[in-house]
C-alpha cells in the first residue's frame, strides 16, 4: 500500500511518499480501506511541530471515512462503511494518509449513505466538532443569538447551518469584506469585519449575543467573552491562530462577571453514532450543505497543504484516496 509519511517538521514538502505492508489489526482494532479523509488545521499543526507529544516517523491523519477490510472480533463486516476520527488517530499511532490503516474499534462508527466518498470524506470530524460545540459544550437553544467567530473555517460554516436549522439567529465574522456575502448565503443573519475587537462592535449595534462560538483561538478569546450578556457562554473549539495557550492567565480580569468558558474537545467527548447517521441523513435530503472548499487526489497532499496553509478557500478541504 501507499502511505505519506512525515519523518520531522516542516513544510509540506517535509511529506514522503512510501510503499508500506498492508498493516494487521490486532484484537480491538480494525483495518479499514481509506476511501477519503479531510484535512484539518491539527495535522497542520503538526506537522510545524506544534505537537510536542507526537513522535516521528508518523502518519498524520485525524479523521477518515472508508470501509471494514478486516476485523478480528466480527463486529464489523468487510465492506461496511465507517469513518472514524481523533482518539489520537495519526498521532499516537498513524493516521489516515496512507491507503490502509488500523484503527482502534472504540472510534470506528459505522453508517449508511447513497454520497460520494468525496463528500463523505468532509464529514466526520467537522460534525462532531460543530455539533459538538453546539449541543454538547454551549447547549444552544432556539431563539438564541450565536455568534461564530471564525465564520468562513469548514466547522463555522457548519456550525451557522446547523444553528440556524435548529433556530437560531446566527452572527458570523470574517476578517475578509468580501466574504461578506457567501456567509449570508451560508446562512449568517449577519456578518461582523472581525479585525480584533469584535467587543466594540456589538456593544455599539446593541446586540444581544447569548452564546460565542471562538474558533480563532486564545488571541480573540477575552474579547469575545466581552462579546456576550450575563450568563452567556463561550465555547473555545478552534485555533485557527495556532496558538494553543495564554499568558500570565489570571481568571478574575480575564472572563467577566456571569459570563461562562468551557471548550469542545472531540478527543474527549463524542458525539453518538445516530446523530452522525442522521446529519448524513440530513445532507441527503437537501436540508443541509456542508462546503467543501476543494478535493486534491492522495498524490497531491503536499499541495493540499500548501491550499490549507494559503487559506485560498472557504469549506474542507478532502483528498480522495
Amino acid at each position: 500500500m501507499k502511505a505519506i509519511v512525515l519523518y520531522h517538521p516542516g513544510g509540506p514538502e517535509s511529506f514522503s511518499i512510501e510503499n508500506r505492508d498492508i498493516p494487521t489489526p490486532a484484537e480491538g482494532e480494525v483495518l479499514v480501506k481509506v476511501k477519503a479523509f479531510g484535512l484539518n488545521c491539527a495535522e497542520l499543526m503538526t506537522r510545524k511541530g506544534f505537537s510536542p507529544d507526537v513522535t516521528f516517523p508518523r502518519v498524520l491523519g485525524i479523521e477518515c471515512v472508508g470501509e471494514v477490510e478486516e476485523d478480528p472480533s466480527g463486529t464489523f463486516k468487510k465492506g461496511q462503511k465507517v469513518a472514524a476520527f481523533m482518539g489520537e488517530m495519526g498521532r499516537k499511532y498513524d493516521g489516515s494518509y496512507a491507503e490502509y490503516t488500523v484503527l482502534p474499534m472504540q472510534i470506528i462508527t459505522p453508517f449508511e449513505s447513497t454520497l460520494s466518498w468525496e463528500v463523505l470524506g468532509a464529514l466526520p470530524e467537522m460534525f462532531q466538532t460543530a455539533y459538538g460545540s453546539l449541543h454538547l459544550a454551549l447547549r444552544i437553544q432556539p431563539e438564541e443569538t450565536l455568534l461564530v467567530r471564525g465564520g468562513t473555517s469548514s466547522v463555522g460554516l457548519l456550525a451557522t447551518q446547523l444553528a440556524r436549522q435548529y433556530g437560531l439567529q446566527v452572527i458570523a465574522t470574517t476578517r475578509n469584506k468580501e466574504k461578506s456575502e457567501f456567509l449570508i448565503e451560508n446562512g449568517a443573519a449577519k456578518v461582523l469585519i472581525d479585525a480584533g475587537n469584535l467587543a466594540e462592535k456589538v456593544k455599539a449595534e446593541d446586540i444581544q449575543v447569548n452564546k460565542v462560538l471562538e474558533l480563532v483561538g486564545t488571541p480573540t478569546l477575552k474579547d469575545s467573552l466581552s462579546c456576550v450578556v450575563q450568563g452567556g457562554c463561550v465555547c473555545m473549539t478552534g485555533m485557527l491562530s495556532e496558538k494553543w495557550s495564554l499568558n500570565e492567565f489570571a481568571p478574575m480580569d480575564f472572563i467577566p462577571a456571569a459570563v461562562y468558558l468551557t471548550v469542545y474537545d472531540s478527543g474527549q467527548l463524542r458525539v453518538g453514532d445516530k446523530a452522525f447517521q442522521e446529519f448524513i441523513r440530513s445532507i441527503e435530503r437537501g436540508e443541509l450543505m456542508p462546503k467543501i472548499g476543494k478535493f486534491f487526489p492522495f498524490s497531491e497532499l503536499k499541495g493540499a497543504h500548501q491550499f490549507m496553509e494559503g487559506n485560498h478557500g472557504a469549506g474542507k478541504i478532502v483528498l480522495v484516496v
